[in-house]
């Protein structure tokens, strides 16, 4: 399974994050007043609020959120209550230094920022399970409360650990992995340059080499580590509240960060996931969308992510203003329009909890420049009103909470793979590349897609649903996900592998059959030589029928079996001739193998072959500019139109269907203004 969500919300909500500790308490019900006004009914709180709870070791005090909670209460606001693990406090870095985490040179990250601690230490555990089980006993059954946020973007700004604690904890999770020191050798080839271990005490998480070298395979096992111990430091909250909170009670953390198996995590730990979305962090405001990126609209491809994660997710932070810190990221304001058009693009892709960050923007601190809606003086503004017509349409758009994401094709990726590319640059510039590729030729051919992440409790059923899967580059393969794909083929799937597959074990050692190792039998053929493209010769292309074929980055050398139809040949260099695109039969289904990695030209191209390119065509013609989504739920289609650019665009209707902005039945010409969007029913 790709996901355990166990709450779903059952209407479309609205919500902001609120920081009561840092303003006067005169102003705590004026600005409940207004957030409820503006359609606001949720708040987050208290994620740094840790002394607020335990201001001296042992000393625990609930008295300033107590009363802001009671207004809560009495106002109607419902809460989301963070635990305020993110940031220990200084009396605990101060006594117990050893909780702070360290460069890899071994430099102390020092208290004054956050995320400044290790998982792994004892007693940061401990404290971390007490003020957890303080808070649970203290507010678990509090009526205002209605969800539980664990920590603060686990993993975000810091996702690597070198602490003492570290290094002593990944000792014992590769004593449970391999069992003996034997069997660790081997798996990390050891025997290269000297490394052989005779002693655990020998074995650290990564540290300073003389090239800047540390052993990939041990690298990739760190990661690993880093993941399951964010996932246990997160479950050890999780078991705690799930003690004292009251039925219906969701628990949720902000996610998508790297290093962490999030799906894992969300299944482990998690009710429901969220996620914080701020589009203008994309390759610029309004970029072109012909060769520097797509803008602001790049942000659907983390939200495609988070669908795998929970396909009805929430957003934990919305951007609603400029973001910055004092030190750096320095992003423009969100032009007229772009507040509104970010909220419904997280709707479009399941987000059926809408919560911006922040409601008033912080006058002290790091985040000065990251602008809530409010800005310093407090008065009303253009990001307030863009906040109330988003929330006049969600009323509107509610038909559609829990509803579907729509999907021509899955891409497939595994964290093996994620993480490889983290150790491996060869592997990591043609997955990047081709994830992107992929991406662009969805977007600007409108060909919606989801991603599916192969687990260890992955089932046919979550491939079999796409008719296409694109498995980019499974560099590491294993046994058990060679025969989910099989199976996935042969019940009349279509697999699409890219370039550089099937050639390392996973351990991240090369394997010693010839390419594609274990997919060689879903693609048919042999790879006996590759290269990366040569900046010494012109751009390689291959023949595709009457069409030329990218053939960027690096190119697989294939030789065809007997039953293998070749599609493309390359045109060029010493391997013209040779086979760049295969398609091999397999039970009711097929492969195609593409030699090379993937562009938004020659993915357009394959998913045109396949008859899956534009599947809506016959609804709706876009121009490249507008991002097209759909979900469904009982029989209905919901068609979310959204425009990035700062120009109107033209849009045909071809068929009669009802905007639920206005309620009109729309056909023909249809005009979305500048950072507009339209949702139509049909």
């Amino acid at each position: 399974m790709n996901s355990k969500q166990t709450f779903q919300w059952n209407e479309m909500t609205m919500g902001t994050c609120y920081y009561p500790e840092h303003w006067d308490k005169s102003m705590w019900k004026s600005d409940l007043e207004r957030m409820l006004e503006a359609g606001i009914s949720t708040i987050r709180i208290a994620e740094f609020a840790w002394s607020k709870f335990e201001p001296l070791e042992g000393e625990f005090t609930f008295a300033f959120f107590d009363e802001f909670l009671e207004l809560c209460r009495k106002t109607g606001m419902k809460v989301i209550m963070g635990t305020p693990t993110a940031t220990p406090p200084a009396w605990l870095t101060s006594k117990y230094p050893e909780v702070l985490n360290r460069r890899i040179d071994g430099t102390v990250m020092e208290h004054g920022g956050r995320r400044h601690y290790n998982y792994n230490a004892p007693i940061y555990q401990e404290l971390c399970a007490r003020i957890v089980t303080k808070l649970g006993e203290h507010y678990g059954q509090h009526p205002a409360i209605v969800g539980w946020q664990i920590d603060n973007e686990i993993n975000c700004e810091v996702n690597v650990f070198y602490s003492a604690a570290d290094t002593a904890a990944f000792r014992k999770f590769l004593q449970d992995t391999y069992g003996t020191l034997e069997e660790l050798n081997q798996a990390w080839g050891t025997t290269f340059w000297n490394q052989t271990y005779t002693d655990w005490e020998q074995v650290f998480v990564p540290r300073h080499t003389p090239s800047g070298n540390v052993n990939p395979h041990l690298e990739l096992d760190y990661y690993r580590f880093v993941s399951e111990s964010a996932i246990r430091f997160c479950r050890l909250q999780t078991d705690i509240l799930r003690r004292y909170v009251r039925k219906g009670v969701y628990i949720t953390t902000n996610g998508m960060f790297g290093n962490l198996d999030n799906h894992k995590m969300e299944k482990e730990c998690l009710d429901v996931y969220t996620y914080d979305s701020y589009p203008s962090f994309a390759y610029g405001l309004d970029s072109p969308s012909d060769g520097e990126g797509l803008g602001d609209r790049q942000w659907s491809r983390n939200l495609n992510e988070v669908r795998s994660i929970c396909p009805h997710f929430g957003i934990m932070e919305q951007q609603s203003g400029a973001n910055g810190w004092n030190n750096r990221m320095e992003g423009p304001a969100p032009r007229p329009g772009q507040l509104k058009l970010w909220s419904m693009q997280s709707l479009a892709h399941g987000a059926d909890y809408i919560s911006y960050f922040r409601w008033r923007t912080c006058t002290m601190g790091t985040e000065i420049y990251w602008h809530g809606i409010l800005d310093y003086d407090s008065r009303d503004n253009r990001k307030l009103a863009e906040v109330k017509e988003f929330r006049a349409l969600q009323k509107k758009l509610n038909p559609i909470c829990g509803a579907d994401y729509e999907a021509a094709f899955a891409v497939v990726k595994d964290y093996d793979n994620e993480w490889d590319c983290t150790v491996d640059a060869w592997h990591r510039r043609v997955s990047y590349a081709s994830e992107q590729g992929i991406f662009e030729a969805s977007e600007l051919y409108h060909t919606p897609y989801d991603v599916v992440y192969l687990q260890k409790d992955s089932e046919l059923s979550d491939l079999a649903k796409y008719p296409v899967l694109i498995y980019p580059h499974p560099s590491l393969i294993r046994e058990e996900q060679t025969a989910l794909l099989k199976a996935y083929t042969e019940q009349g799937g279509t697999l699409i592998l890219g370039c550089r597959s099937g050639y390392k074990d996973e351990n991240g050692q090369c394997v010693q059959i010839p390419q594609p190792g274990l997919l060689a039998e879903l693609t048919g053929t042999d790879v006996p030589e590759w290269t990366f493209t040569s900046l010494a010769e012109p751009p390689v292309f291959g023949s595709f029928g009457e069409e030329k074929m990218e053939a960027p980055i690096f190119n697989d050398l294939m030789k065809a079996g007997t039953d293998v139809k070749v599609l493309a040949t390359y045109d060029a260099t010493f391997y013209a001739g040779t086979p760049m695109l295969t398609e091999h039969a397999y039970g009711r289904g097929k492969v195609l193998h593409l030699g090379t990695s993937f562009s938004r030209s020659n993915t357009r191209q394959l998913l045109q072959y396949l008859g899956i390119l534009e599947p809506y065509a016959d609804m709706v013609e876009l121009p490249e500019n507008v991002e097209l989504s759909v979900r469904s739920k009982d029989g209905k289609q919901w068609l979310f139109l959204l425009n990035y650019t700062s120009t109107a665009q033209t849009v045909t209707i071809k068929k009669p269907m009802t905007c639920m902005d206005c309620g009109k039945t729309v056909e023909g010409t249809f005009t979305l203004e500048p950072y507009g969007a339209a949702v139509l029913e049909c």
